[in-house]
């Protein structure tokens, strides 16, 4: 029995440069940045390498530039989006209340008013039900204000506001 494991563990060993783990095999079909081939078989920096990898190319750009806390095309909270997503609803429109950012988790809440109801709806932005995100009004633009919020839950007790700010932009 012990002649089995100590095989066992030196034939992985010898396929694994990876330290911390003996069953540990880094897959070389990923795509290694120069450099760094070295330092993932280590495992330095492997989370973030992950990170880069998940999201598809055009969902890795919204997360750089919509969703950013520092891009100057970031969305702020107040702004007018249209999603347009793969299952019903097709298209919805709402004001942004809010954004929690995670990297590859980030999500965002849109709020509307249909037929007197109060919807909200919450967004992943790297699903793959998620197709595309238009801006029709940015926050601090003509009619609609800025707001000094991060979250805009007061939406949600104050109907009236929440009306002057997507009305302003149906008539634009």
């Amino acid at each position: 029995m012990a002649i089995g494991v100590a095989r066992l563990l030196s034939s992985a060993t010898a396929l694994a440069g990876y330290p911390f783990s003996k069953t540990a095999i880094l897959p070389s079909s990923l795509p290694i940045p120069l450099g760094q081939h070295d330092a993932l078989r280590k495992g330095k920096g492997l989370m973030t390498f992950l990170r880069q990898g998940l999201p598809e190319p055009k969902k890795r750009e919204m997360l750089a530039t919509l969703f950013s806390r520092r891009h100057p095309d970031r969305l702020l909270p107040g702004s007018v989006l249209t999603v347009t997503t793969e299952h019903a609803p097709g298209i919805f429109s709402g004001v942004l209340i809010s954004v929690r950012r995670r990297g590859p988790d980030t999500s965002f809440v849109l709020r509307n008013v249909v037929q007197r109801t109060g919807v909200e709806m919450q967004f992943f932005v790297n699903s793959p039900h998620l197709k595309d995100i238009k801006v029709r009004q940015r926050a601090g633009e003509r009619r609609v204000p800025k707001q000094r919020r991060a979250k805009l839950f007061f939406l949600r007790d104050a109907p009236d506001k929440m009306t002057e700010i997507s009305s302003s932009v149906g008539k634009s």
